[in-house]
């Protein structure tokens, strides 16, 4: 129940007779009963508050009533005042008188004010707290009300206690203003007033349970936060924490500022995830980029220091989405929290945590704290950049085999291999434990006479042929974005979550609504299609005019390919890698090259090295046979010049030659005293 800090005295007339009769059951019975009673929730308890119909005269057109909160001692209950549920979150704007700015962030100023709300029985004044967001086209102010209003309803509906209280929204000066009730203040701020900056243990603990329990709820609304923060983590008088931000920046996807820098800015630069800086490129983003922004504020509230401390905008980008650099983890810290704040950083969002094992984690090592005493930072480093193509516990623990489901082998991700496993398909007739994470289950094969005993984390469950990793092409293209793209999700119901290039969100659907196609693989070449004129991304071309060839780096989880090109030799901060949509080209190999000339402009794409090593060599042969070439004929002119010259020695009268002439034997053809042919 929303509170407030100022309220009226013109309240509904209540009856001593009806209080004292109250507290009369209450001492007898310990709990009220009646035909009609309202549950409310109070810091995370919950009483049960009867409401005297039969005594109390209420007509439709009152707006609020008194009731009394029996909360365990019946001689002290406590009388709280009821308002109505307004009928929508429009307020006017005349009602709210903005006092002074107590905050700035990304997107827009935090102002104290008061909200007036009056009737005919009376007449309040609230003190809030106003969001007011940095402008937005005038013509998308009714599509963000319209989102706004849509939330407003299913937290009504879900009455979700972890939340800020919201009084509702109104537009002031054009800006969009978001009411919400004043708190004492913020973790962030009481981070501050600390020595050092940095909060115990069990604090952080108990304020991570809450807020993972509130992201939870929020997110089976699929609603994302995408500005987790300590500064956005409210806490009232009892130092209870509440969330500041119920998804700001989730209202902001596909409503277009004046300012377009605010676009790469769904969230703050020092919390937002890999996916969260291009959504349309890197994304998609999902409950799982809620994750990386949660971990970010352990961290902080652990150590007292910022994420990515002093770095500017660009550093923090270039850190986090280029260098696929991780946040600083301190040591020291439970096993179990030490290991969810690693996957929470995992750059591919697959293999990150959900919420629901955030709490598990930290639920866990809630008594470990306790029992061992104090923790203490004992430093950290700045963890690598992930590499590995395996499979998380986390990623595994998002689809539990059942008895009955169809599998195979599972493969790494973006890879031809499978992991070791002695099933290529088949399906699961025991399972050895109740989770799929660590344990082991019972696969019946085809052709085999019992049931194998498996991993289960190295086969998956397969369902209409389609397994999740798998890609996909939607059956009517879409051309607001990508066709291809990969699964990410298949439910036994046949219902699907597909990541496309140049999507922001997951799209749904039903698995006969896509079908399977060939995948890429790391370490594939790839060039664009000969009827592309205009690609998506940036592309090189050849020298002699045409697109260049280049290996596949990196395939992010909407299908994205990142291309690096070896083949070519850049200088300086030229860039050699580039994005590619997976719908814009096709796989190059030996295979496919027609022709020793396309094979060997095809060998050329391996490295820029083997065109000028072609051409050294080349060279080098050249020279190489010129020099034997020259040879062998220097070789034979010698040889012709000493056979010619042999030849006109063997013809002399005396048969001498030099110094070196040999004996002859005279030439018995000739008489004696003929003329020689050599005679003068």
């Amino acid at each position: 129940m929303c509170q407030t800090k100022k309220r009226s005295t013109i309240k509904l007339k209540k009856s001593n007779t009806i209080n004292n009769t109250v507290k009369e059951q209450a001492k007898t019975n310990n709990y009220f009963h009646s035909n009609a009673f309202v549950c409310f929730s109070l810091n995370y308890k919950h009483f049960q508050v009867r409401k005297m119909a039969k005594d109390i005269e209420v007509s439709p057109s009152e707006t609020s009533f008194d009731y009394e909160l029996y909360e365990g001692d019946p001689d002290h209950l406590r009388t709280v005042v009821a308002a109505p549920t307004p009928a929508g979150p429009y307020i006017d704007p005349a009602s709210i008188k903005l006092k002074h700015r107590i905050g700035r962030g990304y997107f827009g100023d935090v102002w104290s004010a008061t909200h007036h709300q009056s009737a005919t029985d009376y007449d309040e004044n609230h003190e809030v707290a106003i969001k007011m967001l940095h402008p937005i086209n005038e013509d998308q102010v009714k599509v963000f009300l319209s989102k706004f209003e849509e939330l407003w309803v299913n937290l009504k509906s879900k009455q979700i206690q972890g939340v800020c209280c919201l009084h509702g929204i109104s537009v002031i000066s054009g800006k969009i203003c978001i009411a919400m009730r004043s708190y004492e203040g913020s973790v962030g701020d009481k981070m501050a007033r600390l020595k050092g900056g940095k909060l115990q243990l069990p604090d952080v603990l108990r304020y991570g349970i809450e807020l993972a329990k509130v992201i939870h709820e929020l997110h089976s609304m699929n609603v994302l936060v995408l500005n987790l923060k300590p500064t956005n983590f409210l806490l009232n008088e009892h130092d209870e924490v509440f969330l500041g931000d119920f998804g700001i920046p989730y209202l902001l996807l596909g409503v277009q500022p004046p300012d377009s820098d605010l676009v790469l800015r769904l969230g703050t630069p020092n919390y937002m995830a890999p996916e969260q800086w291009e959504p349309e490129v890197r994304g998609p983003i999902t409950c799982e980029t809620d994750a990386w922004g949660f971990g970010c504020s352990i961290i902080e509230m652990l150590t007292g220091v910022q994420p990515w401390f002093g770095k500017s905008v660009q550093d923090i980008y270039r850190s986090v989405v280029i260098n696929q650099e991780k946040p600083q983890v301190p040591g020291g810290l439970p096993t179990a929290i030490e290991n969810v704040l690693n996957g929470c950083f995992e750059y591919d969002l697959r293999n990150r945590p959900l919420m629901v094992d955030i709490l598990e984690a930290f639920e866990s090592s809630k008594n470990d704290v306790y029992s061992e005493g104090e923790w203490s930072d004992i430093g950290g480093t700045l963890s690598n950049k992930s590499k590995t193509r395996s499979f998380t516990t986390w990623y595994l623990s998002k689809d539990l085999l059942r008895v009955g489901d169809t599998i195979r082998s599972r493969k790494l991700f973006n890879s031809r291999k499978s992991q070791d496993s002695p099933v290529l398909e088949g399906s699961v007739v025991g399972l050895e434990k109740d989770t799929d994470r660590d344990g082991f289950v019972l696969v019946r094969v085809p052709n085999l006479p019992s049931p194998l005993r498996v991993n289960a984390s190295t086969i998956e469950r397969v369902t209409g042929g389609l397994t999740a990793g798998d890609w996909v092409r939607l059956v009517n293209e879409n051309m607001k974005h990508s066709s291809m793209g990969i699964l990410l999700s298949v439910q036994r119901d046949g219902n699907v979550t597909v990541g496309f290039l140049g999507l922001e969100t997951l799209w749904a659907g039903h698995s006969s609504e896509v079908e399977k196609v060939d995948p890429f693989f790391v370490g594939q070449f790839v060039q664009l299609k000969s009827n592309v004129e205009t690609p998506r991304f940036e592309w090189p071309q050849k020298r002699g005019g045409g697109w260049a060839t280049g290996r596949i780096s990196q395939i992010l989880s909407n299908g994205c390919l990142v291309v690096q090109f070896p083949g070519r030799m850049v200088f300086g901060d030229e860039p050699n890698t580039f994005l590619a949509d997976p719908d814009e080209v096709i796989q190059v190999s030996f295979d496919t090259c027609p022709g020793m000339i396309v094979k060997y402009q095809h060998l050329e794409d391996f490295h820029w090295s083997i065109r000028p090593l072609s051409i050294a060599f080349s060279i080098f042969t050249a020279v190489k046979l010129g020099v034997s070439v020259g040879k062998c004929i220097n070789a034979k002119l010698k040889k012709d010049r000493k056979n010619h010259q042999t030849s006109n020695d063997s013809r002399a009268p005396d048969g001498n030659v030099g110094s070196k002439s040999a004996w002859l034997r005279p030439n018995i053809m000739f008489k004696e005293g003929a003329v020689t042919a050599t005679a003068r």
